[in-house]
């Protein structure tokens, strides 16, 4: 493992990826797999790959390559997919509805145990089987039950306040799905998230072919 070595956050980010391409590769039935050909199938360079895996020690054999198994086993330890996180969602709208539907984000260790709102129209009833729950009630909720994530999809007016009470009743992790980003102090750990982001680099990318494509007509 990295110890006490400051690993940088683009491997970290690196990660899942390695983890989704080696269970694509356990479900193929390939049992071992050098860095070479990883890299054509993810399209990162092998000593990137290399780089990256040995800032946890490493776990490829000269002339062998990885043990995809083990590699995938390794890589969801560090990620710490052993290990079960309870997580609450606040918001049950568009986006709150979505990501309660979304059943891979318990296959990956992150169960939505509740969802928060404050609308009369929601409270009472239940998403993808997830009781909807009144916002007052949240701070006994979520010191008794020990929830370790908050998901945030709440309307940026609700943000400070929610996000004060979160963190006064002792939950260290939030994903935040607002469109302002949130900078907590010491102890909590804060992914921001910004689906139009992506949506607009791939518009940007999509602008760039388009162009490349108008210039080989002519």
């Amino acid at each position: 493992m990295a110890g006490d070595k400051k690993i940088s956050m683009a491997v970290i980010r690196r990660l899942p990826r390695y983890f989704r391409y080696l269970y694509d590769l356990i479900r193929l039935d390939i049992r071992r797999i050098s860095s070479k050909e990883l890299s054509e199938r993810m399209d990162i360079t092998a000593s990137q790959i290399r780089q990256d895996l040995n800032c946890f020690g490493g776990f490829g054999q000269q002339g062998y390559g990885y043990n995809v198994q083990s590699l995938y086993d390794e890589i969801g330890r560090i990620l710490g997919v052993e290990r079960r996180f309870s997580c609450a969602l606040f918001g049950a709208g568009n986006m709150g509805n979505a990501l309660a539907n979304y059943e891979n984000f318990q296959n990956r260790g992150f169960d939505i145990t509740v969802i928060f709102d404050s609308a009369a129209d929601k409270v009472g009833t239940a998403i993808h089987g997830i009781p909807v729950l009144h916002v007052d009630g949240m701070e006994s909720f979520l010191k008794s039950k020990h929830v370790d994530i908050a998901i945030l999809t709440v309307p940026n007016r609700a943000m400070p306040d929610i996000t004060a009470r979160v963190v006064k009743a002792g939950v260290k992790g939030i994903w935040n799905f607002s469109p302002t980003d949130l900078k907590l102090g010491e102890g909590i750990v804060v992914e921001n998230v910004h689906l139009s982001d992506s949506l607009m680099v791939l518009g940007y990318r999509l602008m760039e072919q388009l162009r490349e494509d108008a210039a080989r007509r002519k």
